[in-house]
Order: C-alpha cells, then structure tokens, then sequence
C-alpha cells in the first residue's frame, strides 16, 4: 500500500508508506462493523466539541470510519484523520462527501509518521494509543511532538487498567500515561471515562481514561 501525500493538507506535507501487513488486517476488521466503530464520535469527545476544544488545525489519529474528524471539521477545525486501513479512511471520504464536511483523510501510520507539513493545534486519539507498548509507544510520541506545535494539546481516550476487566484492548493506568508523555509534554488533566462499543461486543463500555495533553 502506497502512501497519498496529495490527500493530506498542502503539497509539502509527507509520510511514510503503511507497511502491508499492518493494513491488511485492520482492513479486515471494517470489512464488517468492529466493536468500536458505534457510528458517532465517543461521547467524551462531543463534549470536548462542544466546549470549544477541537478547533483550528486537527489531526485524529486511527480515525476509522472518521466520526471524530468529522465533528472536529463541523465544528470549523482544519481536520486531517489519519489511518492505517484504507478500507477505512474509503469510509470516512465517503461520509465526509454525504455530510458536505471539508475533513481530508489519508493512510498514515502514526508510528511511521514522518510529517514535514503545517504542525497541528489539537490532535485526537480515541482508542489508538493503548494498542501500543515499547518501541512502537515511544515511536508514536515522538511522532506526535513533530507533528504539534508548541502549545498544541493531545485529546486522549485510552482503555483504563481494571482488575475486574475481561474483554477489550489493554488497558493503562495513569503512570503508564505519565510516563510516556514525560519528555516534552504536560499533562493537564486525566479523569476516568468510558469507551463505548456496538451492540455486538459483550459488554456496554470499557473503563477508560480521558486526559488532556499539552505539547511544550
């Protein structure tokens, strides 16, 4: 899979190619409906909207089928979703031309993110960063603070470390977080939240975390 420079934001922006293998199988998840994508942006994430956080320049990191995205952009934020699926972001172009949205969307890995274009204000995460640990983690944070300007803040939602938890991704607790956005970064705020899934998963939510992340 090739990447699609022209389908980001300006003819300087850049990223690396997705590695095949990485988008096949997630290509296969949205061959059908997977347990997160529940057809709207996750609830913390339309209050975020409606206070006013997802302005300016966005970019939304695994955006899937591109709800969070497209409520940045109706919400009048430049808003870019980057993917590893391009049967994904097939989607999200699509919803984005029957919603008459401006949101752009392209293939991009954002642990192989190599981004030389404009630095963004606000970037989102609903439900990327905690499929990644080790090098990949460090990959995607560094990644991140290339891609932000100074100031620019990281909206997360991530599966929260729970005993009691059998089902979902892995989940972290709050010095997995802190340690991980150490080195360049303030974290302004952690709450716990809660990721919700379709109706076919076998539970209503996952315990989450929602924090707020400012790039110095």
């Amino acid at each position: 899979m090739t990447s699609d420079p022209a389908a980001i934001t300006d003819p300087h922006a850049h990223h690396a190619p997705v590695p095949p293998h990485r988008s096949q199988g997630w290509d296969a998840a949205y061959a059908g409906t997977p347990a997160w994508d529940i057809g709207r942006p996750q609830s913390a994430f339309i209050a975020a909207a409606e206070n006013g956080l997802l302005r300016g320049r966005s970019l939304d990191i695994g955006c899937g089928t591109g709800e969070t995205t497209l409520l940045a952009a109706a919400h009048g934020a430049d808003a870019l979703g980057i993917d590893v699926s391009q049967r994904a972001i097939d989607l999200a172009r699509a919803k984005a031309v029957d919603r008459g949205l401006s949101a752009r969307f392209a293939v991009a890995d954002i642990v192989n993110l190599d981004w030389t274009g404009p630095q963004f204000d606000v970037t989102v995460d609903s439900g990327t960063f905690h499929l990644f640990d080790g090098n990949e983690r460090a990959a995607y944070v560094g990644n991140l603070r290339r891609a932000n300007r100074a100031g620019g803040t990281l909206y997360l939602l991530c599966a929260r470390a729970s005993a009691s938890r059998n089902w979902g991704p892995p989940g972290l607790s709050k010095d997995d977080l802190a340690d991980a956005f150490s080195d360049g970064w303030a974290i302004n705020d952690i709450q716990p939240s809660q990721y919700e899934v379709t109706d076919l998963a076998p539970v209503d939510s996952i315990d989450a975390w929602f924090a707020s992340i400012m790039r110095l």
